[in-house]
């Protein structure tokens, strides 16, 4: 029997590139990124962002699927299902935390039951009102709310969204009680938004930018630390005298629990300079999110951190996904 030496080396050194990234042969083949959601979400774009330039970085394909439903648990459940092989990654937001506490019997827990790997960015959640409603800062929709308890409304894409348990946590923060009109997703909301159906409700500043500078919403504060540069004249909810109330969404990467070590750091190192690309910023910041990273450590400490945080309030206010 002879043996190709040549061979055998190069077989060997190639094995050994390999593993100094984290990778394996099962890995040659497509990379899934799912997104829980709907397409041309904030969470779509990022996916849709990323997973070119990652495929040209990890020389295999990537291809984004959308497996929407059950409040983005049907994409989730999928990747904590998946072999932690590196095939299957999750696109999401802090929904995921939101979902472990409204869903107590789910079959998996989205905290438990993942490996974060790298956070991608933050986006922001703005207060508006209608223009009739006569609000001109969120100080005078809560006076307004002190003085008829229940009068007052405000509208969701959905129970269980970010914009419901902001606005939950505004109202527990202040005190106040506002009455939810849960709706079948953001477009039909902002329409009776804006129409005066409803009094008032968060929305990512992208999807409320064009409303406020027509005049058709009146933006009443910002659920973060600081200002926008897109609404610098707009004031915090801290600043505008509604108590501290940061409602800032993460969007962040994971993979199924029991990715090596090695891997996960590998993946991480190659997100995190594909944020820094200068088109990739301006993408996210089209849709209001600003890049950000992280660790895949420091990412899982802000994932555990968001996680008893909202568990909190969801037991404070009572919320039900029902």
């Amino acid at each position: 029997m002879v043996v190709d030496v040549s061979f055998l080396r190069r077989g060997l050194v190639a094995a050994a590139l390999l593993a100094t990234v984290g990778l394996s042969a099962a890995q040659e083949g497509p990379l899934r990124l799912i997104v829980p959601f709907t397409p041309g979400t904030g969470i779509d774009l990022i996916a849709r962002t990323v997973g070119p330039k990652l495929s040209e970085r990890l020389k295999r394909p990537v291809v984004v699927e959308n497996r929407a439903g059950a409040s983005g648990n049907i994409g989730t459940e999928a990747v904590v299902r998946a072999a932690p092989d590196g095939s299957t990654l999750l696109v999401s937001v802090n929904t995921l935390v939101m979902n472990r506490s409204l869903y107590p019997q789910m079959p998996f827990d989205p905290v438990r039951d993942l490996q974060p790997v790298s956070l991608t960015s933050w986006g922001q959640l703005i207060l508006v009102t209608h223009p009739r409603s006569g609000f001109k800062t969120a100080a005078d929709l809560i006076a307004a709310a002190k003085k008829a308890p229940g009068k007052l409304n405000y509208a969701s894409p959905g129970v269980g969204t970010p914009h419901h348990l902001s606005m939950e946590l505004f109202k527990n923060t202040a005190k106040v009680f506002l009455t939810h009109i849960p709706y079948r997703g953001t477009g039909p909301a902002v329409t009776d938004m804006i129409g005066g159906q409803v009094d008032a409700m968060f929305l990512p500043i992208h999807v409320a930018l064009p409303q406020v500078r027509s005049g058709r919403l009146v933006a009443l504060g910002i659920g973060s630390d600081k200002r926008h540069p897109l609404l610098p004249d707009l004031p915090t909810l801290s600043e505008a005298r509604a108590g501290e109330v940061n409602v800032d969404m993460w969007y962040g990467i994971f993979a199924p629990k029991g990715m090596p070590a090695a891997q996960v750091a590998a993946l991480n190192r190659e997100i995190n300079d594909i944020l820094r690309a200068e088109d990739v910023k301006k993408a996210f910041e089209g849709q209001g999110m600003d890049p950000a990273s992280d660790t895949p450590d420091g990412f899982a400490k802000l994932v555990a951190r968001d996680a008893d945080r909202w568990a909190a309030l969801i037991k404070a206010q009572g919320i039900k996904a029902e």
